[in-house]
This record gives structure tokens, sequence and C-alpha cells, in this order.
């Protein structure tokens, strides 16, 4: 067991406790005049090229603090798209049955106001989010609900509202296009619909696992986290996995949302008390444990923080700046030098995700009993079970909590689009059982030892990698030579380890009686 250290970044602990600050907005993407970017008022997934949505000169255009436009650097691609073509082929024997993917949104802004003060100047105003502004809503008569009206030919349509969101600053000035602060923009719009269309090529065209055409709503499974990011990252991906004009009239995709205190895509300290006094402690020896470590960095970075130290819990908190660096590099804003240097962003980001035992149950263990329990679904009723992808967007802190929770986490923060897969694999393998009884042998035995027994493997892959998990490092728990395919028996018995037997009492502040 590798020696830890009993911290937790700023940046994993805030992001987990604002998640369910946010509500579920329906927004319809909306035609810009200066594209001939087209969103049908009938397909709320419809996007824009990345050309146009990156702007037309070939250069996007920000507002900086005093107003004025600032324009972008070439982008840098920072993400590690899912790679079709580099998928490994499965050993012989081997069917896939499920998948299970967790997806990390697309890129947004920066959850916070940061470094827009000389000598850094990043901006404070961001305008990127000009493909997604126009809303739908059915509207509600003094009759009671009104859904349905009649066009000029007599056939029905929906009768809605249609709104535009601007984003208003203090001053009362508004700018057509701005994003509010954490929102997903149009890059990450075409970077999560670009994710769906490469899970098309690769559980569709490549390995035909998932219809060509969505007929059977059954089939496939999609849920969120009650975000606006999270779900509109999620409308982008279903409409790259599957396009409207594969989607069977009758067949709309179902996008599952669960309340906050219902949610387990996060670690929810909104419903566990115990898991939320447990961050904010682990959170505070994050600050004793990485302080020191930060202070030869003053010298080059605190010019660009008012002359402040950067600290894990200083002002502004290092796991803030990180965030605006890394929204502004996924976005090509140009960014102070020191902070592509990645000896110096090694040191930041350098804080333990937290790897106790009572942390991971309560963080993960009723998301993976959910996912095990569908794949056991999956097992006993076999094919009478019909779904087998289930599409999970989520955020940073869950992937990385995954990870971590199988002692796979690299110590690198997941970037936009990161992802993981939990593949289901079943084999079905000849027992052997010697003679016993020579020519003797009844008919009937001899059959009963030549018949198929089904041996079921999971693989956890994340951003095109196979994960050999130390959990079934052992003989006996994954395929013989293929250490990545770990057996379901042995995956599962862990879960249940990391599942709470009674919900209520452990998340109570004083946790386990």
């Amino acid at each position: 067991m590798r020696q830890t250290t009993p911290a937790l970044s700023f940046f994993h602990f805030l992001l987990i406790a604002s998640s369910f600050s946010s509500t579920l907005a329906s927004e319809e993407p909306q035609s810009e005049p200066t594209t001939t970017c087209e969103a049908a008022s009938n397909n709320p997934a419809a996007i824009c090229s990345a050309a146009q949505i990156l702007d037309m000169s070939g250069q996007k255009t920000l507002h900086g603090k005093a107003g004025g436009e600032v324009k972008a650097y070439d982008y840098r691609y920072p993400q590690v798209p899912l790679d079709v073509d580099g998928y490994p082929t499965n050993p012989e024997g081997l069917q896939l049955e499920q998948v299970h993917v967790y997806v990390r949104h697309g890129e947004r802004t920066p959850v916070g106001v940061r470094l827009t003060e000389p000598p850094a100047s990043i901006p404070e105003h961001w305008m990127m989010c000009k493909t997604a502004r126009r809303f739908r809503a059915a509207v509600t008569s003094a009759l009671g609900p009104v859904t349905r009206d009649r066009s000029l030919t007599g056939s029905e349509i929906d009768e809605t509202l249609h709104t535009t969101k601007v984003v208003e600053r203090k001053d009362g000035t508004a700018g057509v296009g701005e994003c509010l602060l954490g929102e997903l923009t149009d890059l990450g719009r075409q970077s999560t619909f670009d994710y769906g269309r490469n899970l098309r090529k690769l559980y569709i065209d490549r390995l035909v696992f998932i219809p060509d055409k969505l007929s059977d709503l059954n089939s496939v499974y999609f849920r969120s986290t009650n975000m606006p990011r999270t779900t509109e990252s999620l409308q982008q991906l279903v409409h790259g996995l599957y396009p409207t004009d594969k989607c069977h009239e009758a067949s709309i995709p179902s996008l599952m949302i669960r309340n906050g205190k219902d949610e387990n895509l996060i670690g929810n300290t909104y419903a566990c008390k115990r898991l939320e006094i447990l961050q904010v402690g682990f959170a505070t020896a994050a600050a004793q444990a990485y302080n020191r470590s930060l202070e030869h960095l003053d010298k080059k970075v605190s010019k660009y923080l008012n002359g402040n130290p950067i600290r894990v819990d200083g002002k502004p908190r290092a796991s803030g700046v990180m965030d605006t660096i890394r929204a502004a590099v996924a976005h090509g804003i140009k960014v102070p030098p020191e902070f592509e240097d990645k000896s110096i962003v090694d040191v930041i980001e350098r804080a333990v995700v937290n790897k106790t035992e009572e942390v991971r149950r309560l963080g993960m263990g009723r998301l993976l009993s959910d996912m095990t329990n569908k794949m056991q679904h999956k097992i006993d009723r076999k094919e009478s079970d019909p779904l087998k992808m289930l599409v999970h967007s989520t955020h940073d802190t869950a992937i990385a909590a995954l990870c971590q929770t199988f002692d796979v986490y690299d110590e690198k923060w997941p970037a936009f689009t990161a992802s993981i897969t939990f593949e289901l694999f079943k084999k079905e393998e000849q027992n052997q059982s010697g003679n016993v009884a020579g020519e003797s042998q009844s008919i009937l035995s001899r059959l009963k030892s030549s018949s198929p027994s089904t041996q079921h493997y999971i693989r956890m892959r994340y951003q095109n990698r196979n994960m050999i998990l130390p959990l079934c490092a052992q003989d006996g728990d994954h395929l013989e030579g293929h250490p990545e395919f770990c057996k379901f028996s042995a995956f599962k018995a862990r879960v249940v380890e990391l599942t709470p037997t009674d919900w209520d009492t452990e998340c109570s502040p004083s946790g386990k009686a």
C-alpha cells in the first residue's frame, strides 16, 4: 500500500460543496446573424461547427476589465480525445455486454473572477457563449396548461414561450454572448459533441455494440448532475452519439437528473453531513501540508495576485488560481509564462485527493453500488435486459474520486471531457472435469462435464488507457494473462466493502456508531 497524506485540495472540496447551488435551465441553441450556424427550433441539441463557434475571423474575442478587447492566442487542445482507432482488441472469447461511461463536462469559464489586473490581464468578461442563448418553455394560460397549438396547415405543434438569455453586468450594461461564471462555453459544447460523435464511431460504427438508429430507448441511459454545464454537455454528447437523423421520431432520449438529496454522481456533502465534516478537515490539512511547499513560488507568482502569496487557503486560493489558468489555457487565452512552467504548475496542483476508506464509502460507494447492481441485473437477465450503454455527465471531482477509489489516480487533475469507462464482458468457458468412471461414464455426466460456464469481467479505462486495478491483482482475480480484466466477482466484493450499509447512520455528524 502506498504511503498517503490525508489531505484534500480546496479545489476538490469547493467544487463538491457547490454542486447543488444551480438549477437546470432548458436552453435551445440560437442562430447567430454573423454565422451560417442554424439551430432548428425543434432540435434543442443542434450545434455549430468548431469554425463557427470560434469566431469567423479565426480568433476568439474577449473583453478585459476595462472593457477593451483582448485577442486570444492560438488554441492549445489539452484534452485527450476518445481514441477510436487505438481502442484495443479484446482477447479471444470475450464479448462486450454493457458499458458505463462517466465524462466530465466540456470547457467552461472560471468559477470566479481572478487574475484580471495587469500584469496577468486575464479577461473578466468572456464573450464565448453565443451558441445557446434562446429558451423554450411550455406556457400556461388562465384555463390551465396550454401545450398544443395548430399551425397554419392544421397540424398540432407545441405552444412555447421564446426568450433570450443575456448576462447583465452590475453597471446595468449587457453584452450579447457573454458567459456567466462557470458556464459551458461554445467550445465546451463542441468538445462534448465531438466526444459523443467518437462514442458513436467506437461503439456503433466499429464495434456494432448499440443500435445505429435509436428506436429502443431501453438500450441506452443518460444521466447528469443538476447543473447547467453538465446537463448541456450531455445534450451535446447525446446529439453526437445519436444525431437527429439517427433518432426515430418517437424516440426522444430522457436525460435523468436526481434531486440534490439523492445525488451520487459526486460526493454529496449536501445530503451527508459526515462527509462535509471530513472534507473540511482534509481541506485544513491540505493547507498545513502544502503551504510551505508553495513558499518558494512567491517571488515568481505573487505579482499576479496583487502581491499576495500563493497558498492553499490564500486569497485567492491556489485552487482558484489554477481554475482560472486551466480555463484560460483551454480556450487559448495567453496566461503568464510562470503558469506555463510545468515545474511550477505541478507544485501548485500537488494536493492529494482524500484516500481514507470512510470518505471513499461516503463519497463513491453508493454510485459504484448502483453501477454493479445494473451489471448484475444484466448478468442475471442476459438478453432480456436490453440496457447496453449508460452515459453519465459529471464533474472533475467525480472523475478524480473514482480513480482514487480504485487506487489508480495519477495525481493529474482531470481535463475537460476527461472520461472513465467500465466495460462488462462475458466469457464462456468449458468445464473440463476429469473422467471419473472411464468408459462407464454416462452420457449425461459427459454432457455435464463439458457444459459451458460463463465468467464475467470488468475493464476500467481512463483517458484511453486500461487501468490495472490493485484490487484484482492476485492470481485468480483477473483474466489470465490480462490483468486489466478484473473478475466481476472480485470487483463486486470490493464495491460491497465500499457501500454504506446504513447511509443515514454513517452520514450523521459522528459517523458510524
